[in-house]
């Protein structure tokens, strides 16, 4: 499977400027001020860059939401007990999450995926059954995973994003749901970031000050004992990450492979971007950053990536619902782009 990880990454390139300047032409020449509309200029010219069309269609748009459980659950680091996640899956698929509100005020399908839930589902529910393992070990006492379930798990976000470019979706967004996953996610943002625990790790689902202590230490020991590094992306995936964070990070190839943007949301989706852009810098073209969580390791990661946050709304539910909002602002600016006249054709003078 590493080949054919290799095989993927290696179709995924820069984005062309060429293509971005004529984006920026067409702007430019519609019935405003140049630039006055800001970042919605900028994520049309990005959108056009992306597909490499100059008049691309924005129709289609799915919200991929991986679940997993964590081994690490059993070090007390969470707020909620592990059974709330195969609980939430429900919520997903009878439609009364958040994610759920908010991707039907977007337009966009939620697809919730079984990557790693700790709990047998019935068949024939509105639910993607990928189960890579029922859950990950414990990462404070061993690896959270073997490589061959990374590499499982990761393949399994590149099939959602190939499958979902199969289906016309134009668009897609990460999302996530996993009982402790905040501490994997801060694991992998010290790893990648070179930042200290303390600085990437917060209170998640609302944990108290002293157990936000006992996390930082818990992570502390994990990363002490596997000694992941940056050098090796997949390890570090394997050693300290989460099957979902993995989704996620194929989910990120496989969306850039194919040219279409992923929508960021927060914290754990982030991290998968890490590892992604790890494994092949140009991904972070591909990637709009939609809103910056209350984690005070997102911001960090961020900046690491380069990515700016459409929204700072002190958002930190995670499922993808900043993505979901971030849809409807890359909606506007396409828009703007495609149905805004120009000069020429409103008969309107324009500057000087």
């Amino acid at each position: 499977m590493e080949y054919e990880l290799a095989q993927l990454t290696s179709q995924i390139k820069p984005l062309d400027p060429e293509w971005t300047g004529r984006a920026q032409e067409r702007l430019d020449s519609l019935t405003k001020p140049p630039g006055s509309l800001g970042k919605l200029e900028e994520l049309a010219a990005r959108y056009v860059a992306i597909r490499e069309e100059f008049f691309p269609r924005l129709e289609i748009k799915r919200v991929v939401v991986f679940a997993g459980d964590h081994g690490v659950v059993a070090e007390g680091v969470s707020a909620f007990s592990q059974e709330v996640t195969f609980q939430m899956v429900y919520n997903f698929i009878r439609g009364g999450a958040g994610i759920n509100v908010l991707a039907r005020q977007a337009g966009a399908r939620v697809e919730v995926v079984d990557i790693g839930v700790n709990h047998d589902f019935e068949p024939d529910l509105n639910l993607i059954p990928r189960k890579v393992a029922y859950g990950t070990r414990n990462m404070a006492q061993e690896a959270a995973m073997t490589r061959e379930e990374a590499l499982r798990a990761v393949w399994v976000g590149v099939e959602r994003a190939q499958e979902a470019v199969e289906d016309g979706v134009d668009v897609l967004a990460a999302g996530d749901m996993g009982i402790s996953n905040t501490t994997p996610a801060a694991a992998l943002a010290a790893v990648f970031t070179g930042r200290p625990v303390g600085a990437v790790t917060g209170r998640g689902t609302g944990i108290d000050p002293s157990t936000l202590t006992h996390k930082v230490a818990v992570i502390n020991r994990a990363l002490a004992l596997n000694k992941p590094t940056a050098e090796d992306p997949i390890g570090a995936l394997a050693a300290v990450g989460g099957l979902e964070i993995a989704g996620i990070t194929g989910l990120i190839l496989g969306a850039a492979a194919a040219r279409r943007p992923l929508l960021l949301d927060g914290f754990i989706a982030t991290a998968g971007a890490l590892v992604a852009a790890r494994l092949v810098p140009a991904v972070i073209d591909y990637l709009i950053a939609a809103h910056r969580s209350v984690e005070p390791g997102h911001q960090i990661m961020l900046d690491h990536l380069g990515l700016t946050p459409l929204l700072n709304l002190k958002m930190r539910l995670g499922e993808g619902t900043g993505a979901a909002l971030g849809m409807m602002l890359l909606e506007a600016g396409w828009r703007v782009y495609r149905e805004m006249a120009t000069f020429e054709e409103a008969g309107v003078a324009g500057k000087g």
